[in-house]
């Protein structure tokens, strides 16, 4: 099990990384690109889930493109998910009651990854 905290803390380790908001929300961002964000699940999210709606907290991070996304739900489901509302956009969902804990560093290292300048993203090692 994972909690914000450990969002935070995995964020806070990558280059350039700085706090902000989305929607609200607490957001983590490289050079004003939004990487993790908290991401309540609205009603209709919840509609759409019906009983596998998470009852925790969730976060999304970004995904370099679709194929990854279908991946990552196939795989690693119902800790990584979607829902229509993020049809079209190269993201995911976590459920950070059942994500693994190496599981959720690599997603959102991966996530900085595709978000950050080539440049930034070749010189990191880390993840």
């Amino acid at each position: 099990m994972a909690t914000i905290a450990d969002v935070e803390r995995i964020a806070w380790a990558l280059p350039e990384a700085e706090e902000g908001t989305s929607y609200g929300n607490q957001a983590w961002k490289v050079r004003r690109k939004t990487f993790v964000w908290e991401r309540p699940l609205r009603s209709r999210d919840e509609d759409e889930l019906g009983e596998a709606t998470p009852e925790g907290d969730v976060v999304g991070v970004r995904v370099p493109d679709e194929f990854t996304k279908m991946v990552l739900c196939e795989n690693e489901g119902p800790a990584v998910f979607a829902t229509a509302h993020f049809d079209g956009f190269n993201a995911v969902l976590i459920d950070l009651e059942a994500i693994e804990p190496d599981l959720l560093e690599d997603l959102i290292t991966d996530s900085w990854r595709a978000m950050a300048p080539a440049r930034l993203a070749e010189g990191f090692g880390g993840g």
